[in-house]
C-alpha cells in the first residue's frame, strides 16, 4: 500500500486508492508529493521525435504522405483537405449533432466577446503618453487531436477565441482517419466548415506541431502561435519547439479534483470522476473530502457505475493508477489547501458553501461550482474554454482564450518639454547601470533643438 493510503471502513475497492491527510499540516510541495500525477517522460519523447521534426523541417508533402503511413495506417490523398470534402462533411452532418454545436458556438463565441481588451491611453505627464494596443499574432495553426474519441469540441475551442482575437490567418490540422480514407474525422471537418475555417490539414502528432513552426513549400504556411491539446509527442514536439513558434502550453494527461463535504451526492461524484477518467489510461481523478461516509459511498458508486459504461476498461485503469486517489482531508479548509496545492486542470467544488469556497481557489484551470456545474458542461457547452493547464501548470498558466492569440504592444509619445523634463533622470539612471551612451542617447537631442 502507499504510505498514508488505507481502505475505507473495512471496504477496498481495487479502483482507486485512498490517502488519508488527517492530522496532517503539508507544505504545498508535500500535498503535491502525496497526489502524484501520471508519470509523462517529456524529455524521452523528445529524443524519439527529434528525426520527424528534422525530416518534416527538410522534406515536402511524400514525407507527410510517409509519416501518415507510418503512425496512421493510412495514405492520405494529400495533407491539405480540398474544400468540397470540408462542404462534404457539413452537409452529411446529423441534424442533432448540427444543432449541439450551434449552440455550443453561440454561448462559446458570448463568453469569449468579453474577454477583448480594448485599447489604453494613458498620460503619464503633460506631453507624454504610453499607449497599450492589443495586436493579434498574423497565423496561428491549431491541433486538434484524434485517437480514441473525436474532438468537434476542441475545434470550437481553439478556432472562436483566435477569431475573436481577429487573426486573419488560422490553419487546421487532425490526424488522417483509416476509417475514413485518410481525412481526419469528418465531424471535425463539419465543425471547421460551420466556423468558416477553410484551411485543413490531415496530419497529426509531432509533425503536425513541426509543419506549422517550420511551414513547408508548396504545402503550408509556417504560423507564428500553435495551440491545442494533443497526446505525449504533441507535448514534446511543442517543447522541443518553442521559441521556432509560440505555443500556448504542452497539455498533458486530463484532471479532475472534486472537493466535496457531506453534502454532496455520491453518485454525481463518481460520475464526474468517471466522466474525465474516460478520456486516457493515465487521466486523473482525484477526490478530495472531509468525509469518509461520502468516500465510501463513491467508492462503491464507482463499483456500480464504471462497469456499466462503454469505456469501463479503460476507466479503470485510469482510476486504478497512482495519479488517481480519494484524500481524506480533516476539513473543507485543509480541502482547500490540498486543492490548491494540487492545481487541477478542472476543479469541482460540490459543498454546502460551494460559492464561498470557490472564492478561495487560486490555482486552478477552471472551477466549477456547484452539483449543477459539472466539468462536461464546461467541456463543451458552458461557453467556458477546455484547453487548460495540466500537470499543475495551472499555478502559473491559464487556459485558451482570446488573450492567447494577443500581444500587448506599447506605443511611447513625447513631446520635446515632457522629453527635456525627465532627460536628466533617464542619464542618471543610464549611468547608474555604466550604459552611458543610452545616456548620450538623450543628450544628443539637445544638439539641435
Amino acid at each position: 500500500m502507499e504510505p498514508h493510503s488505507r481502505a475505507l471502513n473495512g471496504y477496498n475497492c481495487p479502483m482507486i486508492r485512498t490517502v488519508d491527510l488527517r492530522g496532517r499540516s503539508l507544505s504545498k510541495a508535500q500535498y503535491n508529493s502525496e497526489l502524484p500525477r501520471a508519470t509523462l517522460n517529456v524529455q524521452e519523447a523528445m529524443v524519439l521525435i527529434e528525426p520527424i521534426l528534422e525530416r518534416v523541417k527538410n522534406g515536402d508533402e511524400s514525407d507527410l504522405i510517409a509519416l501518415a503511413q507510418e503512425f496512421d495506417g493510412v495514405t492520405p490523398a494529400a495533407i491539405r483537405i480540398p474544400q468540397m470534402e470540408l462542404d462534404k462533411a457539413l452537409a452529411q452532418l446529423d441534424p442533432k449533432i448540427r444543432t449541439a454545436l450551434e449552440l455550443s458556438i453561440v454561448r462559446i463565441t458570448k463568453v469569449h466577446n468579453d474577454q477583448v481588451r480594448s485599447e489604453k491611453t494613458t498620460t503619464v505627464v503633460d506631453g507624454g503618453t504610453v499607449t497599450e494596443k492589443w495586436i493579434p499574432v498574423d497565423r496561428v495553426g491549431l491541433y486538434v487531436p484524434g485517437g480514441r474519441a473525436v474532438y468537434p469540441s476542441s475545434v470550437m475551442m481553439n478556432v472562436i477565441p483566435a477569431q475573436i482575437a481577429k487573426v486573419q490567418s488560422i490553419a487546421v490540422a487532425s490526424p488522417p482517419q483509416k476509417e475514413f480514407g485518410g481525412l481526419p474525422h469528418p465531424t471535425i471537418l463539419a465543425t471547421c466548415a460551420l466556423l468558416g475555417i477553410t484551411e485543413v490539414y490531415a496530419v497529426g502528432g509531432a509533425q503536425a506541431i513541426a509543419l506549422f513552426a517550420y511551414g513547408m513549400k508548396d504545402v503550408c504556411e509556417k504560423a507564428d502561435l500553435v495551440t491545442g491539446p494533443g497526446n505525449i509527442y504533441v507535448a514534446a514536439a511543442k517543447r522541443a519547439l518553442r521559441g521556432v513558434i509560440g505555443i500556448d502550453s504542452e497539455a498533458g494527461p486530463t484532471e479532475i479534483a472534486i472537493l466535496a463535504d457531506s453534502s454532496a451526492i455520491a453518485a454525481d461524484v463518481a460520475a464526474d470522476l468517471i466522466s474525465q477518467a474516460e478520456h486516457d489510461v493515465i487521466a486523473a481523478a482525484v477526490l478530495v473530502t472531509d468525509s469518509p461516509e461520502l468516500a465510501s459511498a463513491v467508492e462503491t458508486e464507482l463499483k456500480v457505475r464504471v462497469s456499466a459504461t462503454k469505456h469501463s476498461e479503460r476507466i479503470k485503469t485510469a482510476l486504478s493508477g497512482v495519479q488517481s486517489a480519494i484524500a481524506l482531508v480533516d476539513d473543507i479548509a485543509q480541502g482547500l489547501d490540498v486543492v490548491n496545492a494540487y492545481a487541477a486542470e478542472h476543479l469541482e467544488i460540490q459543498t454546502r458553501n460551494a460559492r464561498a469556497d470557490a472564492a478561495k481557489i487560486r490555482n486552478a484551470g477552471a472551477v466549477f461550482i456547484g452539483r449543477f456545474s459539472p466539468v462536461s458542461l464546461g467541456d463543451y457547452s458552458a461557453g467556458s474554454n477546455h484547453v487548460l493547464p495540466t500537470g499543475g501548470c495551472a499555478c502559473h498558466s491559464s487556459g485558451l482564450s482570446v488573450q492567447t492569440f494577443l500581444r500587448g504592444l506599447h506605443f511611447i509619445e513625447y513631446g520635446q518639454k515632457a522629453f527635456t523634463d525627465i532627460l536628466d533622470t533617464v542619464v542618471t539612471l543610464a549611468n547608474s547601470e555604466d550604459l552611458p551612451a543610452h545616456g548620450e542617447a538623450m543628450t544628443a537631442r539637445l544638439e539641435n533643438l
